[in-house]
Formats: structure tokens, C-alpha cells, sequence
């Protein structure tokens, strides 16, 4: 039987937009937005088909172009409990499945049943993004402060903003800050390596967290002299460190690399475990530049990385990504030595794995090279993925030896 209709507005909805949600998607375009009772932006609606029939209760965007988010296939009638409830299942989750790290993603929207949150542990610091109207409001972002500080007991809540995101929300402009507490900086752990967090500088909320069981991962077959290009905060280069002789770590960011540098300072034990020198070589460089000129001069690698930021922001964006995928791969499969471990990544959610892999076979026939697949990975298990909501899976990482 279908949920009865609630006291909230009534969204009707084509029935493109039914088969999307029974399909087991929780997005409502507006283009499948057949009528509507008057919405504040932000609130809780009840959806229903042509027939008058509730499909579940949503929250509702006056300017998104996805502007049904399902929350619930039954109706709500606590809301602040129910965002209490989620967010106790999101942690009990990552109680299940995190290891080895006190820093992961604690909600992850869509897939954690929180459309339009996203929320970052670091260490005793807890980095909060809000992406939608609806968890904006005063009364959601109280309960969400109060759950938290209620399950997590943290130093210090800081809300990050993404600018351009309120713009399309059509919300005032805020700026990132304290929500709680004084503290704004710790270090963190991953497999056993030490970061430094600052939680109002940096990409995303701070770090590349996604990245975390990749790190390991690429750990387990680096070795010999190492390329780790877009290397950002030095995520990967630590990692390979302990199993490399040496490591040359690229950006193009100067802050990023300073950040990189220090974090290779707290991990000087590590460090000397492997590297001939004691020490990462930092370049700041256009990765595409650098690859090419590296390329040309004949310089050979017994591992190489490749993390770039994506390159594909939309799916009008396809086309050039997979060329510039392409571009970068094909220079390092070059400098590969027989035996030479790539680790190549995508963030893109426009470029498939499918996408991603068919890149990756042809840049190596043209790189005169054979590449045996060691794993085809994703995201850490903190950012959940829901099989029928494809967007919640967006990272590739292919771990591959060149044969010849």
C-alpha cells in the first residue's frame, strides 16, 4: 500500500519521474514536474503520481533543477527525529567499516539518506557542507549540530561553503567558519600516516578522504623511483614512500605543496624507510606540461600516479575529458620501465569506469605497451555507494603492471 498524503504541500509528478523513483533513484527533475501546491523552498513535500497516489515525502528546492529530493517513502512526521535517526545510522555505519583512520566521511548525502549534507571527520574536527535549501533551514542545521555534538562529542564543528552551490540554491551568502568550538586545525591519521588539517583552507572539505584504502592499495605495489603527479597535499607520495627508493611529487599548487611538505615532516620515520634520500622532491608544475617535457627527455619511472582533479564537470564535458585522460596516461604508460606499476584515478562521474578503462586500453596500444590489471577500485567504503543511484559512485582508481 502506498503512504496516505501528509499535511504537507503536494508535488505531482510525471511518469517519467514515477519510473525514476521506483526504479530506486531519489531524484525529481523539474521537467517532471506536473503541478504543484504553493512551496516555501526547502520544505517537506509529499510526492504523488498522476493519480493522486503518494509516492513518499521529499524535500522540496525552489531553484535546483533537481527539485524533489525523497527523504522518506512513508510520510514524516518528525523530521528532526528522523534526521537524528539517519545521522546515528551513518556513524553506526562507519563504525562498521572504516579502519586503520580517525578521519573519513561521516554522511555522504544521497547514500547516507541526507540529500544535500556532506560531513568530514578529522580526527576531533568535524567539516560540514551544506548543499540544498532545505538543510539551510535554522531548525535542520540546529538538530544536525545537536546530533552531532550529542553522538561525537567533537573539539570543533566548522561549516565549509561552497559559494557557487548557495548562488544555485539561491540562499544568502555565508562564509566558511566555526559552528562550534575554537579549534580549527589537527592531525590526522590514515594507514598509519600523518596529515595536517586546517578546516577553513584546502579543496573539498579539507582533504582527499575517497582517496584512503586507494592509498594502501597503491602502497602494496609501488617501488623502485616513484612519479606522483597532481599529488595535492601529498596523499599518495606518503604512502609510496616507505616502499620507494625515491619520490618526485607534482602540483601546481604552491599552498598545497607546502601543506605537502610539512606532512612529510611528520612522517619522517616513515620516510626513511624506503627513500635513498630521506626526503619527497616537491615540483610545482603544470602537470600536462611536465608530463610532456619528461616524456620527450626520455625519463623512466618504476611507478607512476595520476590523481587529477576532474576533468569532466558536466557531461558536455565528456568528450574533452577522456582526451585529456588520454593525454596524461599515455605519457606515463611511456615512461613506464617493463614491470612498472600505473595507479591512475578519475573523480569525473560523467566518465564511467566503462569510459575509463577503454581510455586506458587504448592510450596503452598506443604507448606500444601491455597492461595486466592488479584492481579496479572506487571510493572508500565512508562514501557509500547506492546501487540505483549512480551519482553516489563517482571514483575510479585502476592499479595496473606494464608487461612490456
Amino acid at each position: 500500500m502506498p503512504p496516505a498524503k501528509s499535511s504537507f504541500p503536494s508535488i505531482t509528478i510525471s511518469p517519467r519521474g514515477v519510473s525514476r523513483l521506483k526504479g530506486g533513484h531519489v531524484w525529481v527533475y523539474r521537467s517532471d514536474i506536473v503541478s504543484t501546491d504553493p512551496a516555501p523552498p526547502g520544505s517537506l513535500v509529499t510526492v504523488c503520481d498522476p493519480r493522486g497516489k503518494a509516492l513518499g515525502t521529499a524535500l522540496y528546492s525552489s531553484s535546483s533543477q533537481i527539485a524533489v529530493r525523497m527523504i522518506s517513502h512513508d510520510p514524516v512526521a518528525d523530521f528532526p527525529a528522523l534526521l537524528r535517526r539517519r545521522i546515528a545510522e551513518a556513524i553506526s555505519y562507519r563504525e562498521q567499516v572504516v579502519h586503520d583512520t580517525n578521519a573519513y566521511r561521516l554522511i555522504f548525502s544521497e547514500a547516507d539518506f541526507l540529500p544535500g549534507l556532506i560531513i568530514d571527520r578529522y580526527n576531533d574536527i568535524l567539516s560540514v557542507q551544506i548543499l540544498t535549501q532545505a538543510m539551510d533551514a535554522a531548525p535542520v542545521r540546529d538538530t544536525v549540530i545537536s546530533a552531532l555534538s550529542q553522538r561525537l562529542n567533537p573539539a570543533s564543528i566548522v561549516e565549509r561553503v561552497e559559494p557557487r552551490v548557495r548562488q544555485l540554491e539561491e540562499l544568502p551568502p555565508r562564509r566558511s567558519g566555526l559552528l562550534q568550538g575554537e579549534k580549527t586545525s589537527t592531525i590526522f591519521t590514515m594507514n598509519g600516516v600523518q596529515f595536517h588539517f586546517d578546516a577553513l583552507e584546502g579543496q573539498k572539505t579539507g582533504a582527499f578522504l575517497d582517496q584512503r584504502e586507494n592509498y594502501a592499495a597503491a602502497a602494496q605495489y609501488a617501488y623502485g623511483e616513484a612519479l606522483d603527479v597532481f599529488c595535492y597535499q601529498g596523499g599518495f607520495a606518503l604512502h609510496l614512500a616507505p616502499q620507494c627508493s625515491q619520490v618526485t611529487a607534482v602540483d601546481s599548487s604552491r599552498p598545497a605543496l607546502e601543506i605537502a611538505d610539512r606532512n612529510a615532516a611528520l612522517n619522517r620515520s616513515l620516510i626513511e624507510r624506503g627513500l635513498k634520500k630521506n626526503e619527497i622532491e616537491w615540483i610545482e608544475a603544470n602537470a600536462f606540461d611536465l608530463l610532456k617535457d619528461y616524456a620527450a627527455a626520455g625519463n623512466q619511472y618504476d611507478t607512476v600516479v595520476l590523481d587529477p582533479p576532474a576533468f569532466a564537470k558536466t557531461k558536455h564535458d565528456l568528450h574533452s575529458a577522456v582526451r585529456g585522460y588520454k593525454e596524461i596516461n599515455l605519457r606515463a604508460l611511456k615512461m613506464l620501465r617493463p614491470g612498472g606499476t600505473l595507479v591512475t584515478c578519475s573523480c569525473s562521474y560523467h566518465v564511467s569506469q566503462a569510459d575509463f578503462l577503454e581510455m586506458l586500453g587504448t592510450a596503452a596500444l598506443d604507448a606500444h605497451r601491455t597492461l595486466r590489471l592488479i584492481g579496479v577500485r572506487g571510493q572508500a567504503k565512508d562514501h557509500p555507494i547506492l546501487l540505483n543511484v549512480p551519482e553516489t559512485a563517482y571514483l575510479k582508481c585502476v592499479i595496473a603492471i606494464v608487461m612490456h
